[in-house]
């Protein structure tokens, strides 16, 4: 009886062609993403760093989409997991630090420059570790610390949107950006990751008219793309801190409460 509720397979769809063809899907769009980041550092050393910035960006949408092919294929596997990963600290770690180091700090010169470039490295690489070895026990509504492709956002905008202003020169913002943006990858504040948002739900009609205005909103500043997408980044990383800022000071409320 249970062979009758099952979808009956031809000899082309069981084939290893086939099957190796969908198994490799979301594994190619991640080459896709650590292609980004590689042709990122390679336009850095170029001192094309708008081009660097857009291919960063290219490896955000790659990222985001080889996760979900991978489930909506049921093809995710412990290798396409860690291959991921590896993909991410190139995109996300080492490409916006080397760019960045191209772009502003190594004019400041000595170990400053680099520290500050290896921090965002070293700091990306412990969020990977921490992402991966703690996927089963954090809460899903949050991330703990800073993402590393928010990051890396930050880091593009703000090295786009300078290039597209000339308004480069400013080397010690960046130094400040960079170590900031490291730390803060391996604290513990909460970032809102929005994965419990369901896109089959219905949703009131209100919510449909800001997703108008917020699409308006992107088509009338296209030509600020840059400064748009380092604001946007920007906001999310400063978001945290705002939370956490909150959540303190009604902790410290309450237990004042207690007291009395």
């Amino acid at each position: 009886m249970e062979s009758e509720d099952k979808t009956v397979l031809s000899a082309e769809d069981t084939s290893p062609s086939r099957r190796q063809r969908f198994f490799w899907l979301p594994n190619a769009i991640t080459i896709c993403g650590l292609f980004s980041g590689f042709y990122a550092i390679v336009q850095g050393m170029n001192h094309e760093f708008g081009l660097a910035a857009i291919g960063i960006f290219a490896a955000m949408i790659f990222d985001g989409l080889d996760g979900r092919v991978a489930r909506l294929t049921q093809t995710q596997s412990a290798f396409g997991a860690q291959f991921d990963s590896l993909a991410d600290m190139v995109a996300f770690g080492a490409a916006p630090a080397l760019v960045l180091y191209e772009a502003e700090l190594r004019s400041i010169g000595g170990k400053l420059a680099w520290v500050a470039a290896f921090i965002y490295v070293g700091c990306a690489a412990l969020r990977l570790a921490r992402f991966n070895t703690n996927m089963d026990t954090v809460e899903k509504s949050y991330f703990q610390g800073l993402p590393s492709p928010a990051a890396a956002g930050v880091v593009a905008g703000f090295i786009w949107a300078t290039t597209a202003n000339d308004f480069q020169g400013l080397p010690w913002v960046a130094w400040v950006l960079a170590v900031t943006l490291g730390f803060t990858m391996v604290s513990n504040i909460k970032y809102y990751s929005g994965k419990e948002i369901n896109l089959r739900k219905a949703v009131p009609f209100s919510v449909v008219v800001l997703i108008s205005f917020f699409v308006i909103l992107v088509i009338n500043s296209a030509d600020n793309l840059p400064e748009l997408l380092f604001l946007t980044f920007l906001s999310y990383f400063l978001s945290g801190f705002v939370a956490w800022v909150v959540v303190y000071f009604k902790n410290r409320r309450a237990q004042m409460d207690l007291k009395e």
